[in-house]
Formats: structure tokens, C-alpha cells, sequence
């Protein structure tokens, strides 16, 4: 059995076409985010705010007891960041306790949480240690777990998810040294032999993969008569033969994490391991990331709230030419976004685990949405804090340590943040995902128009069909119930959030309207502009996470819990988020996007290389992209299962 020797040459076009057929193609449920880039502001679908059960909520509340005892006496963060590893004790001790199983099903021996309270726990496993939270969401929210329990037969989750729950780590496999966001050129591949499959090829960035006992293997079916192939799913045995963790990687941040280098090598992996039919794959992928990225937005709340924390504390302790740097109006600015933005990234993450516990919405938006405004503020508010902390925010929290003062790892969690606006989906990934599921709706009734390859009678169909369309949907963009007075009455209390609620309504229907008029600008070279889309993007999420503010600071106001501060965090957030939402709104046709595309040509072309002049490079030799030709490894085997 010989392995593929060349990765796969993909046209831009058959990218996108094996993109288009990873996602779900259909809406079957209702989606407020959708309807907010369609220019309808439906409040009903998320107000009154959805409750978890008692029961539910009953058994959250006594596993985040036990979880919140053993990381303040169990988990030593200065240890884990000093020595770089998590250590055995830990993970063991998170296994005696079921953290491993928050989010399996009771019947397979798991703790059962919902979506809701499995994002706290991991909120709270981060803010001891945020290497730990990375180790218990990789294995849960994209590992082994969560694609069985979706895609799953009875067989698979009987056999592999009671390990799941208890002894065995998982880690996923996608990602490999010269492939990341174009899954189109994934060379990892699997040959059906018998009643297995041969796996052979290189995976890169396997967090958990150092540890793992389970890993979830994206590789590639080769088409023959009998079966289309197409990339697949796998759940392989880490110690294999054939399976070689050739690295540990190191980072700047997250310095706990076991994250690896794997190479597979003639691995036969039974028939009866492969997740779902051949060529479901990045299906499978994408649509077990609709929840599993709501855990990044967990670890950006848990961030939030110390940095809020800590500014609040060295903000009173701290004096500045006679008044503590809290009362002077640079620092003030500061720790009131840092406030907000924290009381809004949770009413976000809440907000769509609960939608996404009821399973009566399609979330895929809002948990993309989620991901994407909590990387970029959670980002902001630890760059924030390092500010307030000024020269003590540079400083590591050993020097401090050393020196007599608190031991505050300010810029740790700096680093540590860093990486979420690249895990699961960069920025600017994430912008285009978005926007291809924001403008789903016209592509639906107008893309035969912009499609080259369409026939000029598919073409008159699809303009008969769109002109039914926007001929309904146009008018309903002029006005709206944003433009009455009295409209959303009941979230005035005191402080008057209906407001926000009827800027939220206007400006959907103006983002509609921008969304229409560039498409029937630049038609088919709209998927080109992707400074345009991520601006729509971002007014999107500004106005997701506004709603989701007032709804939430509603809901507390109702339960008596906090109501009237709720409600001056809401109002401030939603000050801050409309001036930024102006600031979008104006950038969309006042840009730099065209000159900044002649000078990148320039940069490319060479014009600018005297620009390099006077420096010394410290980069080390090698090649920009590691080797990654199938055979058998050459390293030693860096796998250590934790028992």
C-alpha cells in the first residue's frame, strides 16, 4: 500500500467549491443574526432572555463548586507558566472530578452540562489557568466528544465515550504545515484497504495532540468508482503504529498547552472509526465549531472580569499628582470600557450557549459572531489593563514577585489572548465566513447572475426570481419600528435602554441597504472586497452584542440581581459600540482599500525593498514551510499519555 506523493493543486475556484459544499446549505431554524443582516431586528427571538431548567442549573451550580475548590488548591498557574506543562497530578485530578465529560451525556458516564454552564467551568478552569482551559475545551468542544455525539453511531459512542468522559484525551486534527483556512489543499490521506483505512501525512498544531489518547483525523479519500472520497472523518487509537508526535511547539503565550507536531505513517485505522459517510468531513468540522467556538468567548469573559478586577484594585491603590489613577479621566476611560465590554462579551456568550442549549435557533452565525467580537475585545482589554498597570504591566509577575510587590500576570494574560484571534478561525477568516452566511439570502435568489459559469437562461431565471425578491424586500428597509418614539418601552427603567434597541432596528435596515447597494456595485467581484465585508461584519457583531447587552440587563433587572447597575453597563457599552458602529458605517466607502492594494503590489513586486535597508534579520535558517512528504518518521516519538 504506496501513499500519495504530491499534495493537491486546487484552483481558487475549486477552493471555494469545497468550502460551499462544507456548509450547511439550508436554514431550517430561525437565526437573529441572520435576520439582523437582513435588515430585520427580530427582539422576539431573544427577549424575553431564555432560562436554563432548575434541574439544569441546579447540577451547573454543584459542578462549578467543586471545580472552583480544586483550582484554588489544586492548580498552581505560576508553576504551569514557569515550567511550561501542565502537571500529571492536575490532569489527573481534573479526570477524578469528570471535567472531562461536562459535555457528555450522563448515559455514557459524563457530568451531562448544558452548553451554558460547560462555558462556565471553562470561563472558570481558565481564569486559574488558562492552559487548563485550553486542555479541557480542545478535548470537548472540537475533540473526539462533540463529533461523535452529532455525527456519531451507536456503536462509535458506545465504545469511545465513556473514555471521553473519564481517562482518555482527545485532541483534532486538521491543520497541517502547508495547510490552514484552504482545507482544499489537505494532503493527509486515507486509503480504504479492506476494512480499513491507510493514513498517511504530517498534522500541525495538534493542541492536546502531545497527550492525547484519541484524535479526531481530518484526511483526504481518494475518488474511485465505488465512492466519491473526499475529506474525512477518523477517530484514531494515538498509539497506533505509524503514529510519531515529532514536536512539541512552543508559543508566546498559552505556555502550558501540549500542542504537537504528528506524523502518520501506513496507520491503519478500522472502517468502523470513520465519522460519518466519506467526504462529510469538513462538514462535520464546521458544523461541531457552530458550539465549539462559543468556548473561546468563555475564555475572553473569564479575562474580562480579572482585568476588571485588577484595574479596580491597583486603580484605588495607585495615586497620581494627588488622586488615585482611577479618578483621573485617561484611566477612567479605560476601566469603563474595560467594565462594559466585559458585561457585554458575557450577555453574548449567555445568550447564544443558552439558544444554543434550546436548539430552536440557528446559531451558526451567532456563534461566529461571538468568537469574533470576543478575540478582538478580549485583545483590547488586557492591552488596556497592561497600560493602566503601566511599567508593572510589562513586568512579569515573577519579577514583581521578586521585587515584594503583588505577582499581577498582566502581561501574561496579554500573550495568553493573543492566539484567540487566530484559533478556530482567524479575524479574517471568520469575517468572510460570516459574510458568506450574512448574504446567504441573495446568493439564494441573484448568484446565477454573478456566476460566470451560468447559462444566459439560468441567468433570466434568477433575475425573474430576484426581482420578486428584492421587490418585497427593499421597501421594508425605509422605515421601521425604530423610528417610534415609544417603540421597546419596556427597557426603559430609570435609564432609558429602548433607545439603543431602536438604533440597533435603524441601522440593520441601513446595513441591509449597504449589503444591497455593493452587491449590485461590484456583483461578482463583491467576494474580493474583503475590507467591505469585514466592516459589515463588525457592524453586525456591534449590534448583536448591543441587544444581547440590554436583554440581558433586563433579565437582571426582572430578577432583582444587580438590575440598575445591569442597566449602566449596558448603557455604556452601547454609547461605546455606536460610536464605533458610526466609525464602520463611514469607512465602508471612505477607506484606504485601493491604495492600499497598489502598495501591497509594490511590496510584492520589490519596489519597496530599499525601505529593508538597515537592520539586521535575527530569524534563524530553514524553510518557510516544513517538509512534509509522507514516510515513516525519522524523530523520536514525544507522545506522553497521562495514565
Amino acid at each position: 500500500m504506496s501513499a500519495p506523493s504530491s499534495k493537491p493543486t486546487v484552483t481558487e475556484r475549486e477552493a471555494r467549491q469545497v468550502a460551499e459544499a462544507a456548509r450547511e446549505q439550508d436554514w431550517r431554524k430561525p437565526s437573529f443574526a441572520k435576520e439582523l443582516f437582513l435588515g430585520r431586528f427580530r427582539l422576539d427571538l431573544i427577549h424575553p432572555h431564555p432560562l436554563p431548567p432548575a434541574e439544569d442549573s441546579r447540577r451547573g451550580e454543584e459542578f462549578l463548586a467543586k471545580l472552583r475548590v480544586f483550582c484554588e488548591t489544586q492548580i498552581d498557574a505560576a508553576l504551569i507558566e514557569r515550567e511550561a506543562r501542565i502537571p500529571d497530578e492536575v490532569i489527573s485530578g481534573l479526570k477524578e472530578i469528570g471535567a472531562l465529560g461536562m459535555k457528555i451525556d450522563t448515559k455514557y458516564g459524563g457530568l451531562g452540562l448544558t452548553q451554558v454552564y460547560y462555558n462556565k467551568a471553562l470561563a472558570l478552569a481558565g481564569s486559574a489557568c488558562p492552559a487548563v482551559g485550553v486542555l479541557l475545551s480542545a478535548h470537548q468542544s472540537i475533540g473526539v466528544p462533540q463529533p461523535l455525539k452529532l455525527f456519531g453511531t451507536d456503536e462509535q459512542k458506545a465504545e469511545f465515550l465513556p473514555r471521553c468522559a473519564r481517562t482518555a484525551i482527545s485532541a483534532f486534527l486538521l491543520t497541517e504545515p502547508d495547510v490552514g483556512s484552504d482545507p482544499a489543499r489537505l494532503a493527509t490521506s486515507a486509503v480504504r484497504d479492506g476494512d480499513a483505512y491507510v493514513l498517511d501525512g504530517v498534522k500541525l498544531w495538534t493542541t492536546n495532540g502531545v497527550v492525547a489518547d484519541l484524535l479526531v483525523v481530518m484526511a483526504r479519500v481518494p475518488k474511485t468508482e465505488d465512492s466519491k472520497g473526499g475529506i474525512t472523518a477518523f477517530v484514531v487509537e494515538t498509539d497506533s503504529p505509524g503514529i510519531t508526535v515529532e514536536n512539541r511547539n512552543a508559543f508566546m503565550g498559552l505556555r502550558g498547552i501540549e500542542n504537537g507536531v504528528t506524523r502518520f505513517h501506513q496507520v491503519r485505522v478500522p472502517a468502523a472509526n470513520r465519522i460519518g459517510p466519506e467526504g462529510a468531513g469538513l462538514k462535520i468540522a464546521l458544523t461541531t465549531l457552530n458550539t465549539g467556538r462559543l468556548s473561546l468567548p468563555a475564555s475572553c469573559v473569564a479575562a474580562g472580569k480579572w482585568c476588571l478586577k485588577i484595574a479596580r484594585e491597583w486603580s484605588a491603590a495607585r495615586e497620581q499628582w494627588g488622586w488615585p489613577i482611577a479618578e483621573h479621566e485617561a484611566v477612567g476611560a479605560k476601566i469603563s470600557f474595560i467594565a462594559a465590554t466585559t458585561f457585554a462579551l458575557e450577555a453574548v456568550l449567555d445568550l447564544s450557549s443558552q439558544m444554543a442549549d434550546e436548539d430552536r435557533n440557528d446559531i451558526r452565525i451567532e456563534g461566529a459572531l461571538a468568537k469574533l467580537f470576543a478575540s478582538e475585545m478580549g485583545w483590547l482589554m488586557a492591552d488596556e489593563l497592561v497600560q493602566i498597570r503601566g511599567g508593572r504591566g510589562f513586568e512579569t509577575a515573577e519579577s514583581l514577585a521578586a521585587r515584594g510587590e503583588k505577582a499581577v500576570p498582566a502581561e501574561q494574560v496579554l500573550r495568553d489572548l493573543r492566539i484567540n484571534r487566530i484559533f478556530e478561525g482567524s479575524t479574517e477568516i471568520m469575517h468572510l465566513l460570516i459574510a458568506r452566511e450574512a448574504v446567504d439570502a441573495h446568493l439564494k435568489v441573484a448568484g446565477d447572475l454573478i456566476d460566470p459559469d451560468k447559462s444566459l437562461q439560468d441567468k433570466a431565471k434568477a433575475g425573474a426570481n430576484a426581482g420578486v425578491f428584492y421587490a418585497k424586500w427593499i421597501p421594508k428597509l425605509v422605515a421601521g419600528s425604530g423610528q417610534l418614539p415609544g417603540t421597546y418601552g419596556e427597557f426603559r427603567h430609570g435609564i432609558d435602554l429602548s433607545r439603543h434597541l431602536r438604533y440597533v432596528e435603524r441601522n440593520a435596515r441601513k446595513l441591509a441597504r449597504s449589503t444591497f447597494y455593493a452587491m449590485s456595485r461590484w456583483q461578482g467581484r463583491m467576494e474580493t472586497k474583503q475590507g467591505f465585508l469585514g466592516r459589515i461584519v463588525d457592524i453586525g457583531a456591534e449590534l448583536f452584542a448591543m441587544s444581547a447587552a440590554c436583554v440581558r440587563a433586563e433579565l437582571l433587572r426582572t430578577q432583582g440581581d444587580h438590575g440598575r447597575e445591569a442597566y449602566q453597563l449596558a448603557d455604556a457599552f452601547c454609547e461605546q459600540s455606536r460610536i464605533r458602529v458610526e466609525e464602520l458605517f463611514g469607512r465602508l466607502w471612505t477607506n484606504t482599500d485601493d491604495i492600499d492594494h497598489k502598495v501591497v503590489k509594490g511590496v510584492m513586486g520589490g519596489a519597496y525593498t530599499w525601505l529593508e535597508e538597515g537592520i539586521v534579520d535575527p530569524s534563524g535558517e530553514g524553510p518557510w514551510i516544513a517538509d512534509t512528504t509522507p514516510g515513516p518518521s525519522k524523530a523520536d516519538n514525544l507522545h506522553r499519555p497521562v495514565n
